[in-house]
């Protein structure tokens, strides 16, 4: 039985979120550098990109690195620096082959200038694709996220260009990096840790979360079934009650 057949008849969540955790346990349990959990990890991204599309999946947002992940060890940051600069490089001609729409979410002015401007070349080269959306998370964290966006909202109320008086949540979203991304339906976080991690606060307050021991480098098309089957035996009544 193909892949596709078991979720025949099962809804597919339109916006599925990943923590992508366990790079650097995937790595010390073969005795390699952490980089090398890094490394598998990027390319699991890849083929996550292929099965979520294959699959029905509209959108898929990735937490990549974190504002707090700067505390890493110095050594470990450059290598995350030097793989992603890697996979920027390689990304506007997979996403194109893939008819992929490439987002990248975030605080950027910390990142390097050379990445940056990757950055704004693949959403340039990608925003035309129709195929799926995926948003990767970088230097994010989703209180720096809503800190953001109140600041240009109180501006643009000093300014005169929004009236505070009509501010409600859909005028909140709209100021978020997420702006014209419609909230996830499920939120997968691999590795076995149960926590949010400041990933996603507004956007995931009616999320499906499922947790899963399996680390990221070895997480594949079965796992991503498993959690789309549990998704489908969740009641998602949004705070109402269904009558039976």
């Amino acid at each position: 039985m193909s892949d596709n057949k078991v979720l025949e008849g099962m809804k597919i969540p339109e916006h599925v979120a990943i923590i992508m955790d366990g790079n650097g346990r995937w790595a010390k349990k073969r005795m390699l550098p952490r980089n090398m959990g890094h490394v598998q990890g990027a390319k699991t991204v890849e083929q996550i990109c292929e099965d979520a599309d294959s699959v029905g999946i509209k959108y898929l947002t990735v937490y990549a690195f974190s504002t707090e992940n700067w505390s890493r060890p110095e050594k470990e940051v450059n290598a995350i620096m030097k793989l992603l600069r890697n996979y920027l490089k390689d990304c506007i001609k997979r996403a194109n082959s893939n008819n992929m729409k490439v987002r990248v979410i975030g605080e950027r002015s910390r990142l390097s200038e050379d990445i940056r401007e990757k950055i704004e070349e693949l959403e340039e080269a990608s925003k035309n694709n129709t195929g799926l959306n995926f948003t990767i998370a970088l230097n994010y964290g989703s209180k720096d996220e809503i800190t953001r966006a109140v600041k240009r909202l109180a501006k643009d109320c000093v300014d005169g260009t929004a009236d505070v008086d009509k501010i409600d949540e859909a005028m909140i979203s709209g100021y978020l990096d997420t702006a014209g991304i419609p909230d996830p339906d499920l939120l997968i976080r691999t590795s076995g840790e149960e926590r949010l991690s400041n990933y996603l606060l507004w956007q995931l307050a009616y999320a499906e979360f499922y947790f899963t021991d399996v680390l990221w480098p070895d997480f594949n098309k079965d796992e991503l079934i498993k959690a789309i089957e549990k998704y489908n035996g969740r009641d998602r009544r949004y705070g109402g009650v269904n009558e039976e």
